[in-house]
C-alpha cells in the first residue's frame, strides 16, 4: 500500500463487545496477519492470542478474576499488549501506569488503584522500578499488593520473574458464566493529570473501547494491512483507548517503537512500511528537523491522527507527507477522541476543525459565566455525551459530581463550538491545565512539591503559548521573607519527586503573586505575565 491509496479492504464492525473477544476474532478470522510489530520482532494475532491466554492462565491460577484490579508498568512493545489482553481475559481491570513515574508517584498510583499483582519491565530510562517497589514493599506502602512480576530472567528482590510466573500455567479455559469480562464491565483504569494535585484514575468499559474505537479508525480509512505508528506510551488513552481498539477492530497491525526517538522512528516508518501514524506536533518537528529526514522516507504514510493548531496540522499533513491525515478532539473520559475528521475531507477543512462528533457522541455548549445552554453555532463551554466514562476511580472519585452531569453529559472545560456544517470547532481550553507536547500537566502537582522545599513560601505553575510544543511550564516563586532559593536547586527538588515532562521550563522569583481580595490566586493574570516573558526573553538552553 502507498501513500494516497486507501486500504485495501473494508470491513464490518466486529461482532465483540469486549477487548479479549476483539482479539480473539481477529485471530479466528486472519490467524497469520500481524497484529504487531516492535524492536525485537513480530507477532501474528493467532500468537498475540495465545501468548495473552497464557498470561491469563497464570492470573486465574493465583486467584485473579472479575473485579480484580491488575498494574502494568511498562514500555510499548508486544509485551503490553500481550499482558494487557491477558488481564482481560480474566475479567479483571488493566491499570497501566507511566513509564515516567517516580517512587513517590508509584507509591501513590498503587495504592489508589488497589491493584493486587503489578507487571513491571525492571529498569526502563533512567528509572530503576524493581528498586523502587522493592523500597517501598519494604516500608509497607503497598500492602494490598500480593505479587510483582518482573519481566526479566530473575529478580534481586525477592520478586517473582515472568518466566518463573508463567511456568507450569497451563491453558486457560473460557471462563463460566459470571467470571469472565462482559460488555459493561471497567476494562482498564487510565491515570491521567488534572486540575487536582494528583493524577485521575479514569474508568473506561469494555464496550465503549472497542465500539468507539472502530468509529475512529473509520474515520482514518483504516483496513486490514494498515501498519499503524504509534511512537507514544500505551499508557495514555491516545494508545489504550485510540490506536489500539482503531486498530485492531480493523484488522490492523500496531508498530511499537520501545520509545520515540525521532531518527529512529523515521527507520521504522521506513522499514516496516507504516501507512499510518499517531503523531503529536513535538513528534512531527522532531522528525522533520531531524538531519536524515526527507520526504521518501514517509512515503508509505497514508493516514493517521494529530492534534494541534491548523499551523500543526498542515505541517504533519503537508512537511511529513500524510495526505489523509485527520484532525481529532478528545479526552481520556470520552475514550480517547470523540470528534474526528474524515480522511476524506479536503485539507484546508480538516486543518480548521476537528471534525464531526463521532457516531454516539453528542456536544452541547454552555455560557461560561451564567451557565445556560447556547443556541447552535456560539462559543461555550463544551459538555459530551455518549461514549463517556462512568467516573473516576480512586481519590480522585470525589470529583465525580462537578465533572459527570445526572443526565450522561462530562463536562470538558473546554471552549468551543460547532459549525455551520456541524464539525468540532477548538478554541481554547477555560480550565487550569497546561498541555505540553501533547501531555496534560496538572499545575497543582507541580506547585504542592515546590511548596515542600525550604524557602518556598508560595508557588504558582502557569502554562505559556510556545509554537514547537503547545505550552511550556512556567513556575512562579515566592521565597519566603529572609531567604535566598536557588533556582537550580529547586529544580533537582522537582526531579527527585516529578516526572520529566512535568519539570519547569522556566522558575522566575517574584515579591508576590496576583490575588484577588479574597486571596485567589489570579491564575489568569499569571498567564499573561508568562506569554509576556516568552514574547521577550529565549529560554535558557
Amino acid at each position: 500500500m502507498t501513500a494516497g491509496q486507501e486500504s485495501s479492504e473494508r470491513i464490518a464492525p466486529p461482532l465483540a463487545r469486549t477487548l479479549p473477544d476483539l482479539l480473539r476474532e481477529q485471530a479466528g478470522l486472519r490467524p497469520d496477519a500481524l497484529a504487531v510489530i516492535d524492536e525485537t520482532g513480530q507477532a501474528s494475532f493467532a500468537q498475540l492470542h495465545a501468548r495473552a491466554t497464557r498470561v491469563a492462565a497464570a492470573l486465574r491460577r493465583d486467584g485473579i478474576g472479575r473485579q480484580h484490579r491488575v498494574g502494568m508498568l511498562l514500555g510499548n512493545g508486544a509485551e503490553w499488549l500481550e499482558i494487557f489482553f491477558g488481564i482481560g481475559m480474566t475479567g479483571a481491570v488493566a491499570v497501566p501506569f507511566s513509564t515516567w513515574s517516580t517512587r513517590s508517584e508509584l507509591e501513590f498510583l498503587v495504592a489508589d488503584s488497589r491493584i493486587t499483582a503489578l507487571f513491571v519491565r525492571p529498569n526502563f530510562l533512567d528509572r530503576d522500578f524493581e528498586a523502587d517497589l522493592a523500597q517501598l514493599a519494604a516500608a509497607g506502602r503497598m500492602p494490598e499488593l500480593r505479587t510483582v512480576i518482573v519481566l526479566a530472567a530473575g529478580t534481586q528482590h525477592g520478586f517473582v520473574s515472568m518466566e518463573n510466573y508463567l511456568a507450569g500455567a497451563g491453558d486457560v479455559a473460557t471462563p463460566p458464566p459470571g467470571e469472565g469480562p462482559s460488555a459493561a464491565d471497567d476494562a482498564v483504569v487510565l491515570y491521567t493529570s488534572g486540575s487536582t494535585s494528583r493524577p485521575k484514575g479514569v474508568r473506561l468499559k469494555h464496550f465503549g473501547m472497542v465500539e468507539n474505537g472502530f468509529n475512529i479508525g473509520e474515520r482514518q480509512g483504516l483496513g486490514p494491512g494498515d501498519r499503524v505508528f504509534l511512537p507514544t506510551p500505551l499508557f495514555w488513552s491516545y494508545g489504550a483507548a485510540n490506536a489500539l481498539p482503531a486498530t485492531f477492530s480493523h484488522g490492523g497491525c500496531l508498530v511499537l517503537p520501545d520509545r520515540f526517538e525521532a531518527g529512529a522512528a523515521l527507520s521504522m516508518i521506513e522499514r516496516t512500511g507504516c501507512t499510518a501514524i499517531y503523531t503529536l506536533p513535538a513528534i512531527t518537528n522532531a522528525m522533520l528537523r531531524h538531519a536524515s529526514f526527507n520526504r521518501t522516507r514517509t512515503r508509505t504514510l497514508r493516514t493517521g491522527l494529530t492534534i494541534g493548531s491548523p499551523r500543526d496540522f498542515l505541517a504533519a499533513a503537508s512537511e511529513l507527507g500524510i495526505p489523509q491525515l485527520c484532525n481529532i478532539y478528545g479526552a481520556t473520559e470520552t475514550y480517547g477522541n470523540c470528534a474526528v475528521t474524515r480522511h476524506d475531507w479536503p485539507l484546508q477543512r480538516r486543518a480548521g476543525c476537528q471534525g464531526e462528533p463521532l457516531p454516539g457522541q453528542a456536544f452541547r455548549f454552555r455560557d461560561p459565566e451564567t451557565g445556560e445552554l447556547l443556541p447552535a453555532g456560539k462559543t461555550g463551554l463544551a459538555e459530551v455525551s455518549g461514549y463517556v466514562s462512568p467516573g473516576y476511580s480512586g481519590a480522585s472519585a470525589a470529583l465525580n459530581p462537578d465533572v459527570f452531569g445526572d443526565d450522561g453529559f462530562y463536562r470538558t472545560g473546554d471552549m468551543g463550538f460547532l459549525d455551520a456544517e456541524g464539525a468540532f470547532v477548538f478554541v481554547g481550553r477555560d480550565s487550569d491545565m497546561i498541555k505540553r507536547a501533547g501531555i496534560n500537566i496538572s499545575p497543582a502537582e507541580i506547585e504542592d512539591v515546590m511548596k515542600t522545599f525550604a524557602g518556598v513560601a508560595q508557588a504558582a505553575v502557569v502554562g505559556a503559548p510556545d509554537a514547537e510544543r503547545g505550552e511550556l511550564v512556567i513556575a512562579y516563586v515566592v521565597p519566603a521573607t529572609g531567604t535566598a532559593v536557588v533556582a537550580a536547586e529547586l529544580l533537582d527538588h522537582c526531579r527527585a519527586q516529578l516526572s520529566k515532562y512535568k519539570l519547569p521550563d522556566r522558575i522566575e522569583f517574584t515579591d508576590a503573586l496576583p490575588l484577588t481580595a479574597t486571596g485567589k490566586l489570579q491564575r489568569k493574570e499569571l498567564k499573561k505575565a508568562a506569554a509576556a516573558l516568552l514574547a521577550n526573553k529565549v529560554l535558557p538552553a
